[in-house]
This record gives C-alpha cells, structure tokens and sequence, in this order.
C-alpha cells in the first residue's frame, strides 16, 4: 500500500509515520509537509524509507502527483493552536479549508481512499456539570477560527463524499498527548518548564476540562478506522480521560517528583472552552478497538520519560516559546 500522510512531521502525523513504519512493513509512505513551525525533520529522523516532500497541502501542483500515485491519503496537516488563529485566521482558512479542497479534488480525479483527521473542538464546548458527551450527531458549535475551518474541512468531506461519491472516512479525536508533541502545547510546555526547574502554568482555575488520549491510541484507532469502518461516516475517537488542567499538572508535578501545589497561576486564554468529552461508542462496536494506555497516569508517566529522553529534540524550541509566552503574561 502507498499511502500519503499529510503534516507527517508535526506531532500526531509524525507518530502515525512511525507505528505504520513498524507494524505495516509493506506500506511505502511518502509524507507532505510544509515544515512551519510546528513540522520538525528531526520528528521523522532515522525513517529512511519515508519519503519526505516539503510542501503546501493547499498548491495543487504539488498535491496532484502524490495523490495519484497513492493507494490512500491521511490527511493530518492543520493549522490548529487556538492562539494563532485568534492574532491570525488567514492561514488557518488557507490550509485547513483550501488544503482540504485541494486534496478532495484530487483523490476524486485519482479515485483514492481518503482519511480525514479533525477535532472534538469543532462541537465546540460543553458545560462542567454537563453529563452528554459529544457524539457524531452533536451540532457542530465551533467557538473559535481554528475549530471554525477545521468544522469546515469536515464539512467539505461530507459533501464530497455524497457529491462525487468520494470514498472518505472522518475521525474527530479528544486532546492527543505524547512524544514530539510541539512543547508550546499544555502538557509538554510543563512537562519541559520543570526538567529546567520552572514552575508549571496553570492557565487561569485550572477547571476547564478535557478527554485526554494518548497519541498512539489515537493513531490505532485511525487505523483501525480505514481497515473497518464505513465509507461517508463519522467516528469520534476519545478513551475517557477525562481531567481538568489543575489535575492535569498536579499529576505531572507528582510523578516529576514534586510537590502537587507547586505550579504558578497565569492569565487564562481568551474563549478558552469549558469541557470536551468523547463517546467514541460507534468506534469501539464497528471496529473493536479499544485504548492500549486505558490509565492517564500510566500515559502521562511514558510521555515524562520521553520527553526526558530526547531533550535533543525539544531544547532548540524552548527558549522561543517561553519567551513568546512571556510577553502575552502566560
């Protein structure tokens, strides 16, 4: 099978790269990726049977031909911090509605299987004490320009699916944590501010919740998706990890070996949403999956020892995004 990964060198991409690498040895991989600041090469280091093209998922001369000569494309290259978009929503809409566009057209000209990898945020949030979880037929309610074009690529997907009878799949996954996971983001910014003996921060309360999943499950279930699921449908991935942020660093503080309390408060984000909860039921009965890192802690725990492992990977990046943080007081 050659299969096409889109943003193979950003965090959840890359380690897709990886498992197929190693547990489908028959698969020739060639990756798409624009390398911004959020693809890194060094994610895909030591993968020399992957092909890498540094490129736009929004230029169709370069999509065409990687697209036709592919058996399937997994699409997860996207624009996706929150923050960005709220200073910036140009290049959110660029590639992750026009590059959705571009890729539809050309699996539809080339007759090829199609993935597309999206967000529980397109949904948008639910209330603390709320008990419903978000399912495929939650009204999408999407509360910012990220999640706004990401509900909108999905979209896209639908109707080329019943249009031109485009053979896609779509998984909306719960907040993905683990290796080469960009250290501007939650868990891996506090995981790296205490090996270098910061304070963790801890935006605002610390209430908002969310369905943590840890990336290799997720990239399980994608798999597990294109082998069994359903052409046209929708499948929500999450592995009931629910946490809200303050449990979330108290535990990293804890198996970091430090007191659970020893963490700074910082300004919250603007329309930070309360809580995302995923029933990814249709998942597990259609396809049999089921979540191999069934414990936060025991996930969270792996993550700590890899990102202690391969400082050599996330150091060149560490003073920027501190200091990127500083000056918005955060």
């Amino acid at each position: 099978m050659r299969v096409l990964v889109t943003g193979g060198a950003g965090f959840i991409g890359a380690n897709f790269v990886h498992q197929t690498v190693a547990e489908r040895p028959d698969a020739a991989v060639t990756v798409l990726d624009k390398l911004t600041y959020a693809g890194n090469r060094a994610s895909l280091a030591n993968l020399e049977s992957v092909h890498l093209v540094v490129g736009d998922v929004a230029d169709r001369e370069v999509v065409d031909p990687l697209v036709a000569d592919a058996d399937l494309v997994v699409h997860f290259a996207a624009e996706s911090h929150n923050d960005n978009s709220l200073r910036d929503p140009s290049p959110f809409v660029t590639t992750n509605l026009v590059g959705t566009f571009t890729l539809l057209e050309a699996v539809r000209r080339h007759g090829v299987r199609y993935h597309h990898i999206s967000t529980d945020e397109v949904y948008g949030d639910l209330d603390l004490d709320d008990p419903a979880k978000f399912t495929p037929s939650t009204p999408y309610n999407p509360s910012s320009p990220y999640s706004a074009t990401k509900a909108g690529s999905d979209l896209l997907v639908r109707a080329w699916v019943r249009s031109f009878g485009v053979e896609a799949t779509i998984s909306n996954c719960s907040n993905n944590y683990g290796p080469f996971q960009h250290i501007e983001k939650f868990i891996p910014r506090q995981i790296t501010n205490l090996i270098d003996g910061v304070k963790p921060k801890l935006y605002g309360a610390g209430a908002n919740v969310r369905d943590w999943i840890h990336v290799l499950d997720h990239n399980r279930a994608v798999w597990a998706i294109i082998e069994k699921g359903r052409i046209g449908e929708t499948y929500l991935i999450g592995a009931n990890g629910e946490k809200n942020n303050k449990e979330v660093v108290e535990l990293i503080l804890e198996l970091m070996g430090h007191e659970p309390d020893d963490y700074e408060h910082v300004a919250d984000r603007p329309g930070h949403d309360l809580r995302y909860a995923i029933d990814a039921t249709r998942l597990r009965e259609e396809t049999g999956w089921e979540p191999t890192f069934k414990d936060f802690r025991s996930g969270l725990a792996d993550t700590i020892a890899w990102y202690r492992a391969n400082e050599a990977w996330w150091r060149p990046q560490k003073a920027e995004v501190e200091a990127k943080y500083a000056a918005q007081g955060q």
